[in-house]
């Protein structure tokens, strides 16, 4: 008997949050439920997702920022089919591949001089963990510094670094000698680099959780700050890397070189787990110095064929679409959009972000009765206002949107890169509706019954 995926599908139909709830996070299923987000989808292409009854939903999280490319390009799609059928000889481990080369050549041209190799992994997180690993051998020092708020992934190395108390919270002990500084905070940092025991600074370039930009003087002042100490800067550009903010890295935006560079959520079109660590020569010399040390750093499937196919593809449908000047392009467009949308309600504090990575910030107005609901709604909760944005988006307009971290109330971009000027369109009307009516206050009764109705629905269950 062959395996049939479709009867699969068809037999199981509807059965996806209750599998959650039985087999694997059940609190996953219960705050999607809550929400209203219990949606059974069926395909994805492009910048859309649908649905089994045959809704169509605009997808402006991207998976997190994975589908750069939308869902389900042809090109990336083609290539894994031609890589299956061609039988690959994959994962022959003592051996080395052409295609990991091809893809470790096609990443150090895209970035600095001073980056000229490339170690692949699975994941952001992952990559994360190797340019620690890197740094500390590298420096032949053992502490480590981060920014607050900061998210680096949540393996052990990663989590250390950690800015959120709730992602640590009973995990520890974790990495000894990794400390917090205040993103953006100069003074905070050369403090903290002036023992010289630091291995490295590492730091996103724009933070992901609650989309927080530093300035061009910050930038250069941290990476001569580093220099001038020893310490080795490490951009974790996982979400901002791959053209999400208009350049191909991140740091492009600040005339800086960092000693090592993250890169993973986009890198393979969204099909296959992939990451990459770039760093120096010198850096990867020491450690892997002699034949004796040739496997001290590895990962089973790191190197996989599937993920540099699906890597090489992404990168040429990159250059043949100008995806990086696209994304450019929309970004100022649709930020322009926002600003002017910002100017006609009060709540709508503040839009900043570079590209297609934007963050949208809701403050109380001044005065009146909109002043009144934002803080009622805040003294439940702090940060709760942000899902009245969230959730009738999702609801009344079926786009897809998240918080972009606890207990703040902004709200994060991150559509895909191909978006364009309908896309656009249907974001800002959309968006237009719900804080007119918020300003009204019948928002606040309709997510209210939206999540009445929802514990109800899982009563009866």
């Amino acid at each position: 008997m062959s395996f049939d995926l479709s009867k699969v599908l068809e037999e199981r139909q509807g059965e996806n949050l209750a599998l959650h709830a039985q087999l694997m996070n059940p609190q996953l299923a219960r705050v999607l439920t809550t929400l209203g987000f219990d949606r059974d989808y069926v395909r994805g292409e492009g910048c859309y997702l649908y649905d089994r009854s045959g809704q169509r939903y605009l997808d402006m999280l991207s998976g997190f920022g994975v589908f750069a490319l939308g869902r389900s390009h042809p090109v990336v799609k083609q290539a894994l089919h031609d890589a299956l059928d061609l039988d690959l000889p994959n994962m022959v481990q003592i051996d080395c591949a052409l295609l990991p080369g091809l893809l470790a050549e096609a990443l150090v041209a895209r970035a600095h001089p001073g980056i000229e190799r490339a170690v692949f992994g699975n994941s952001g997180a992952e990559a994360v963990e190797a340019a620690i690993k890197f740094a500390r051998r590298a420096t032949g020092r053992g502490g480590i510094v981060y920014c607050d708020h900061a998210f680096h992934g949540l393996t052990t190395g990663a989590l250390a670094m950690n800015g959120g108390a709730d992602f640590r919270d009973g995990f520890g002990p974790l990495l000894p000698g990794s400390r917090a500084v205040p993103f953006g905070d100069i003074d905070a940092l050369e403090r903290a680099l002036a023992s010289r025991d630091v291995a490295a600074f590492v730091v996103e370039p724009i933070q992901g959780k609650g989309v927080n930009v530093a300035s061009v003087e910050y930038w250069q002042a941290a990476a001569a700050a580093c220099q001038r100490t020893g310490t080795l800067l490490v951009a974790d550009e996982v979400q901002t890397g791959m053209g999400r903010t208009g350049r191909f890295f991140a740091y492009e935006h600040y005339g800086i070189e960092p000693d090592i560079v993250t890169v993973s959520k986009a890198l393979s079109g969204g099909y296959v787990p992939s990451g990459a660590m770039l760093c120096s020569d010198r850096v990867l010399r020491r450690v892997h110095s002699s034949i004796e040390r040739a496997l001290v750093h590895s990962s089973t499937f790191s190197r996989n064929q599937l993920a540099m196919v699906a890597g090489l593809a992404t990168l040429q449908v990159f250059d043949d679409e100008g995806i990086v000047e696209r994304a450019r392009a929309t970004g100022e467009a649709l930020m322009g959009e926002l600003r002017s949308l910002a100017l006609r309600h009060p709540l709508l504090r503040d839009v900043r972000g570079e590209g297609l990575m934007i963050g949208l910030e809701f403050a109380r107005p001044p005065a009146g009765s909109a002043s009144r609901r934002f803080r009622a709604v805040e003294a439940l909760r702090s940060g709760l206002f942000s899902q009245l944005i969230v959730v009738p988006l999702f609801h009344r307009h079926r786009i897809l949107t998240q918080v972009a971290a606890d207990n703040v109330n902004v709200v994060k971009l991150l559509p895909p890169l191909i978006a364009g000027d309908e896309e656009i369109r249907l974001f800002v009307d959309a968006l237009d509706d719900v804080l007119t009516d918020l300003a009204q206050g019948g928002l606040i009764f309709e997510v209210g019954r939206t999540v009445a109705r929802s514990a109800l629905r899982r009563r009866a269950s």
